[in-house]
């Protein structure tokens, strides 16, 4: 990989900056938008035994909504497990020795299971809840250290041989592969190098895959997952990676911020099951950051 690339690709930390995301311009829909009232949610959550939930990271009111809506459910009866993109897969031990150590205590568990970068007062009320109904606590995303491994070397860096056989990462749909580029340069505010597009979006597709890895051994029980709204994209996210008869049994409702600039329904409707929309929440501007980020490459 050229230097500037590999300097690039570690000055932003290789995964799809969520701020960026949210501030530029969203999703709205009509006729299988959902009201954004818990009890609403629940409701559409219920209509299926597993749930792909989207969010916008950054975005409290989102948060709020999900938890309450997913209490709602499990006050009903649903025993889900719940998948967390926010920890990493290679963590789940931790997780549960957590669990056996320190029962019921939300915040040994997310320090012991390394809380990184995330906002951990929108998902702590989730792994508190979990604790609080013994539900299964599952740690469902690549590692940043192995996203930068596939983004730096391919494929290789963190999949055998037979696996990428078994996914098809060689021969991956030309489309596929470059709608995942577009959505990682318009994640990105367009501001990235050509060069750098490919290799963050087999990053990101190593997130979809690790994540479907992750939730298929819950599917038959229930499972909700908890990961941002591009990974719950029934075209090019988790669902992809699902097998056909696993994919009709996933619900995938994402939650948008309002925008001035929606895309069509039918666009929408290729891409979820259901929408909610929430007003967007205040943010500086993140394309602003990123500019000023991109000039200085080789710095932290």
């Amino acid at each position: 990989m050229p230097r500037r690339v590999a300097s690039l690709l570690r000055c932003i930390g290789i995964t799809l900056l969520a701020v960026l995301c949210a501030a530029l311009p969203t999703l709205a829909a009509a006729g299988f938008r959902l009201d954004p009232d818990p009890d609403a949610l629940a409701a559409a959550m219920a209509t299926r035994r597993s749930v792909l939930l989207g969010e916008v990271h950054d975005n409290a009111e989102q948060h709020a909504l999900r938890v309450n809506a997913l209490r709602r459910l499990v006050a009903r009866g649903a025993r889900p497990a719940i998948a967390f993109e926010q920890f990493d897969h290679l963590r789940q031990a931790d997780i549960e020795r957590s669990r056996r150590e320190r029962p019921g205590d939300a915040d040994a568990l997310i320090a012991a299971a390394g809380a990184g970068q995330w906002q951990w007062a929108h998902y702590r009320p989730f792994v508190q809840l979990a604790l609080e109904y013994d539900l299964p606590i599952i740690a469902a995303n690549l590692s940043r250290a192995e996203a930068a491994k596939i983004a730096a070397k391919g494929w290789d860096a963190v999949f055998d041989s037979a696996q990428q056989d078994a996914l098809g990462l060689d021969h991956l749909p030309a489309a596929f592969v470059a709608a995942h580029e577009r959505a990682v340069s318009h994640g990105h505010c367009d501001l990235l190098p050509a060069e750098a597009l490919r290799p963050m979006a087999q990053a990101q597709i190593a997130r979809d895959v690790t994540l479907a890895q992750a939730v298929r051994p819950y599917l038959a029980g229930g499972v909700v997952l908890l990961t941002g709204n591009g990974h719950v994209r029934r075209d090019l996210g988790v669902p992809y990676w699902l097998r056909p008869s696993e994919r009709a049994e996933v619900l995938s409702i994402a939650l948008l911020e309002r925008t001035d600039e929606p895309l069509p329904d039918e666009a929408l409707q290729q891409r979820f099951d259901a929408v909610v929309e929430t007003p967007a929440a205040e943010r500086p501007d993140p394309c602003t950051a990123l500019r000023a980020r991109l000039e200085r490459p080789g710095k932290p």
